[in-house]
């Protein structure tokens, strides 16, 4: 019998056994994970990963917010809304490939408008600094994705019906571009008041870092000047969102959910229209007046305010600008408008940070002083030559007149220089001991120069009242600064680091002396305040002493007229100024006495308002002099104060007066007349 092949293999050993079962345990094993996490998937988490996947095909579409409403007193609405379209960019959807993407934003930036000029553009952290030539639309896209990465970019903020319409049917041609309904902001006047109420935009990273910006999410259109910044958590409203169904394409194909908005709450001004509208035509015809004298004005402020309790009855400056145009103005046009010294700088508010000398306006400053340092009295007389010696230097009154013998009354009605020269010789102290000066600083500082107005909007300007310590330090950083420069010089990688020039002081290091605080008797040398300031100060001496708190919010309203909030007024301190009818009696007596400095200007205004004021012609290095008016009526029912100050417009009773007088005029409903002085004092 022949033996079969199975008789022939060989008998399979333990080892053998062992290895196959080990085997066949392991592959069992994971047939059993593999066949576990299939079903964990279709039956545990189906309905998670379903609900996923729908969410897949849904987009979350932000619906912005209306800002509230701003209107004057009496509420006539000065800063509205109205509906626009905007295209958004939304970084993350754009192509990953760079030369689709930048082909794509080219053909936008076409669609657009928008410049497709490659220029310069600075983008990233600073040691990782991207300089390549991009366009408009990809340098902001850029800058915006490494301050904000996940925030989408405004392209353009208000387009035409026939783009939304182009875009709208090429929604696949624009991957990462969508359209979506905004509200923007819409100044009825144009032009007036632009500086004051301000702008909005969409919040910056660096505005995140800020607690004034607290709670707000990247993409929020927030206020970034004027009244739109002080009152933004108010006047800024809560943003809603709707979710929308989208195919394949990113294409909406329907609605799923949507949360309102809520609008902002709406803000009431102390702000008079009318009075508004005279003041910004008076600087034009202040303006007007200095150029038909042969000065080269350009530029000027106003405010009016009402001394009781600091209430800002009007504030402009010019040149001014339309807030209307600015959401189509492209990065290159906005630049050339307002941030080119040939535009003039008309976002600048010059009523609240406009530095200047003020001349003989500030000479009231100068009497309280000398009367509460015991120095003179109202009655002291003064012997004026027409020239007042210190030292080696000799100083004069304007056109070298000469008065005789005056008082404080004759002193404030001609603008008698010598008699305000001599008082800040008299008050000038020893600096060794005395480094912040002596009484005329101190009363310069009580009337709130030298300090930044207590007033609700976004300034940060305090002025100066120059001292004894103020000149050091000014030596110390010139000192500093050219030690700065010689080094930059010498060290290259330096020398892109320093910036500017050294201002500080005129490199003398020349120490305080005497004709430094002659200087500021009348308002010159380096004193420098804003018309607000001026305002204030007039304000104190009106009512009796009060240094009164300027605001223009009045009340915050919510929707169905509930007040939220109100703006309170009040004083910052109280003066207990010595003699004060002497120094309004002088005021009075330059406005209405014959040979008063502006009395011609007043000339013919109803008698039952009786004006206090007094004229100003601050003196500049190197350019034509400028023109200042400061005056208040004392109405028992509508006192107002009113400053004004034409940037070389010559002297104060050419152009600043006479656009006071208009305002005033206006103020009381008096017939408006252009009365321009004669006076050429300083």
């Amino acid at each position: 019998m022949i033996p079969s092949n199975d008789d022939r293999r060989t008998p399979i050993t333990p080892q053998m056994a062992m290895r196959v079962a080990i085997l066949g345990g392991v592959a069992f094993a994971l047939f059993g994970i593999v066949f576990f996490r299939l079903w964990f998937l279709q039956v545990l988490s189906g309905d998670q990963y379903l609900a996923q996947a729908s969410s897949n095909r849904t987009r979350s579409v932000v619906i912005q917010a209306p800002r509230g409403q701003v209107s004057d007193r009496n509420g006539r609405p000065l800063v509205e809304n109205r509906r626009a379209v905007a295209v958004m960019v939304t970084p993350s959807r754009l192509p990953k490939d760079k030369a689709k993407r930048h082909a794509d934003l080219v053909r936008l930036s076409a669609v657009l408008g928008l410049s497709t000029k490659p220029a310069r553009c600075t983008s990233g952290a600073r040691d990782l600094r991207d300089t390549t030539p991009r366009i408009d639309l990809e340098c902001r896209i850029d800058i915006a994705v490494y301050q904000l990465p996940y925030a989408d970019v405004t392209a353009k903020g208000d387009v035409s019906r026939a783009v939304y319409g182009y875009l709208a049917e090429r929604q696949q041609q624009f991957p990462g571009v969508s359209i979506q309904d905004v509200f923007l902001r819409s100044y009825p006047y144009g032009s007036i008041g632009a500086q004051l109420f301000g702008t909005v935009g969409q919040v910056s990273a660096a505005d995140l870092r800020s607690p004034h910006y607290r709670g707000v999410k990247g993409g929020s259109v927030v206020g970034k000047t004027g009244l739109e910044y002080s009152y933004d958590q108010y006047l800024r409203g809560v943003n809603g969102a709707q979710r929308i169904q989208v195919n394949a394409n990113g294409r909406a194909t329907g609605a799923q959910q949507t949360v309102a908005p809520k609008a902002g709450n709406d803000l009431r001004l102390s702000i008079d229209l009318g009075l508004q509208k005279a003041g910004q035509q008076a600087l034009a015809t202040g303006i007007q007046l200095a150029n038909g004298n042969g000065n080269p004005a350009d530029a000027g402020a106003f405010v009016a305010l009402d001394p009781r309790n600091g209430q800002v009855l009007g504030m402009g400056s010019a040149p001014s600008f339309d807030p209307n145009t600015i959401p189509k103005l492209t990065r290159a046009q906005y630049a050339a408008k307002f941030q080119s010294k040939a535009g003039g700088s008309p976002q600048v508010d010059r009523a609240t940070d406009g530095l200047y000398p003020v001349g003989s306006t500030f000479k009231v400053v100068t009497a309280a002083a000398a009367m509460a340092a015991g120095k003179i009295s109202p009655g002291t007389p003064y012997n004026d030559s027409g020239s007042f010696r210190l030292g080696a230097q000799v100083r004069h009154n304007s056109g070298n007149a000469s008065y005789g013998t005056v008082t404080m009354h004759d002193a404030f009605r001609f603008s008698v220089d010598t008699y305000f020269y001599a008082l800040g010789a008299n008050l000038n102290v020893d600096p060794m001991r005395n480094p912040n000066g002596g009484a005329l600083q101190l009363w310069a500082r009580q009337f709130g120069f030298g300090k930044t107005p207590a007033v609700d909007l976004p300034t940060s300007t305090s002025g100066t009242v120059p001292s004894p310590r103020w000149r050091n330090d000014r030596n110390r950083l010139q000192a500093e600064c050219v030690a700065d420069l010689h080094k930059s010089q010498r060290d290259r990688k330096y020398r892109r680091r320093f910036k500017g020039l050294c201002a500080y002081a005129d490199g003398s290091n020349r120490m305080w002396s005497a004709g430094d605080n002659v200087s500021l008797a009348v308002g010159q040398g380096d004193f420098l305040a804003t018309p607000l300031q001026m305002a204030v100060a007039y304000a104190a001496i009106e009512n009796g002493g009060r240094v009164v708190k300027p605001h223009i919010g009045m009340r915050v309203t919510d929707a169905r007229g509930g007040i939220v909030t109100s703006v309170a007024g009040g004083s910052v301190r109280t003066l207990s100024i010595p003699n004060l009818p002497a120094i309004q009696d002088g005021l009075h007596a330059a406005a209405s006495e014959q040979g008063g400095t502006s009395s011609d200007v007043w000339q013919g205004f109803p008698s039952q308002y009786q004006v206090y004021g007094k004229t100003g012609t601050a003196q500049h290095t190197n350019q034509p002099d400028q023109s200042w008016y400061v005056c208040y009526i004392p109405d028992p029912v509508r006192p107002i104060v009113i400053a004004v100050t034409i940037e070389r417009g010559g002297f104060g009773a050419q152009a600043a007066a006479p656009a006071a007088r208009l305002i005033a005029s206006q103020w009381f409903g008096v017939k408006k007349v252009v009365k321009a002085g004669t006076s050429h004092t300083l």
